[in-house]
């Protein structure tokens, strides 16, 4: 059945809680793991799945993801396979951004009407999760459902962030409530008993979703509906069998500085939660990147990508992002230092030591703890980050401080010295 359906991929609004690092890219086109992008997860997801038309919808800061897409995902001349992206246009019927996720779909049905299919999968572009979309396609075709809602177990602290959905004992869903901050008690639905004994019997929205083809052209078309999950599901409970898919596996959102960070440093545990090593691969932009090379490094607990030159004295609990420079005897302590896009040239690295300005990448006696380091950022010698009294949150120029997390923009500069 992956044969006929499409994907979407939606790729968010501005992105402002994850900000700086959105400021210059789109949610789907920030680091990740250090050598990927968060869109590579729900297009591998789809892959693996068998599902190999996709498209990418996106209109804030779009140009590295563009990049990204045309860099990454080619096939062959002989498959029908694809990876496109939408961004916001002006149509003779719509000269309006994208209003919500609804809009965006909605504006972007033209595009879909050339190709023969009977499912549309519409997926979020900044969430952290493995999952067999073949398997939610025939729960959705065994129920004989017009819509499917991928929904995640969550306990009763993590309810007011997330819509909750409640279903009869043929797993329908009866009901819809959004972000409830009390009295959802009532709300708990019946799952399984691994579930059960953990406390998580509200079923939350993950916003993945399967429409009938049919049924999402008559709920789109002539309205002026935006959102998928304020308008259009809550909508729909009452007049069509909207199925609930039950999954049980790892999930996060990453919409927030801190659930990036953690989410990120969640990877480097023993047995992480979000499997790198799995038999079904990641897929992102093949680099031909030299090996990384490391000297003098105590290493516990970190990740190091491709083509980096590491002489640092600690690396703990950290992700070293492709093409990163480490300078002798600094510390790196719960970190993310997402690398960098191009090398210097060694005429490059002579200018800026005559000059006395930092080279790219991290210099010699640095000690940082608790930070994200963007790309093609320029830290130089004895620079301290994180290390003191907790930090005042707040934007102060060539980074940001939020929950105790420094942000280091890309490409600022910190010089020689500098305490943070």
């Amino acid at each position: 059945m992956t044969s006929k359906v499409i994907s979407i991929v939606l790729g968010g609004g501005q992105g402002s809680r994850l900000s700086p690092l959105t400021a210059t890219r789109s949610k789907p086109a920030v680091p990740i793991a250090g050598k990927y992008r968060l869109v590579d997860i729900p297009i591998s997801n789809c892959l693996h799945s068998g599902i190999t038309r996709i498209y990418v919808l996106t209109q804030f800061n779009s140009a590295s993801l563009n990049k990204h897409i045309k860099n990454t995902y080619h096939f062959s001349s002989f498959s029908d396979a694809f990876v496109d992206i939408l961004a916001a246009e002006q149509t003779p019927s719509s000269v309006a951004w994208f209003q919500g996720t609804a809009d965006a779909v909605r504006q972007s049905l033209h595009h879909l009407a050339v190709h023969e299919f009977e499912y549309v999968l519409i997926l979020s572009g900044d969430q952290l999760y493995q999952m067999d979309f073949e398997d939610m396609i025939n729960h959705h075709i065994e129920t004989n459902a017009e819509i499917s809602i991928a929904t995640i177990p969550v306990d009763a602290a993590d309810v007011p962030g997330f819509g909750i959905l409640k279903t009869d004992e043929n797993n329908m869903i009866t009901s819809f409530i959004e972000k409830p901050k009390s009295n959802f008690e009532s709300w708990a639905s019946e799952v399984s008993p691994e579930m059960e004994a953990e406390g998580r019997v509200y079923l939350a929205s993950m916003g993945i979703y399967i429409f009938n083809r049919k049924l999402l052209y008559e709920l789109l078309e002539g309205n002026e509906r935006t959102d998928f999950g304020k308008e259009i599901i809550p909508q729909s409970i009452e007049g069509h069998r909207v199925a609930s898919y039950q999954y049980e596996g790892y999930w996060t959102d990453i919409g927030t500085i801190p659930s990036f960070f953690e989410a990120n440093l969640g990877l480097t545990d023993n047995i992480p939660k979000f499997n790198l090593f799995d038999k079904n691969p990641i897929y992102t932009r093949a680099r031909m990147l030299p090996p990384s090379k490391i000297s003098g490094t105590l290493m516990e607990k970190s990740i190091v990508a491709d083509g980096c030159i590491i002489n640092a004295k600690q690396i703990i609990h950290s992700i070293i992002g492709i093409r990163t420079r480490i300078g002798v005897n600094t510390i790196i302590e719960n970190c993310y230092v997402m690398g960098s896009d191009n090398y210097q040239t060694l005429e490059e690295i002579a200018e800026c030591k005559e000059s006395g300005s930092p080279i790219m990448g991290i210099g010699d006696n640095c000690h940082i703890q608790n930070a994200i380091i963007d790309k093609n950022t320029y830290i130089g010698n004895n620079v301290t980050i994180n290390c003191g009294e907790k930090l005042e949150d707040g934007d102060y120029g060539t980074h940001t401080v939020q929950d105790g997390i420094v942000v280091v923009k890309k490409r600022a500069i910190i010089p020689s010295g500098t305490v943070i």
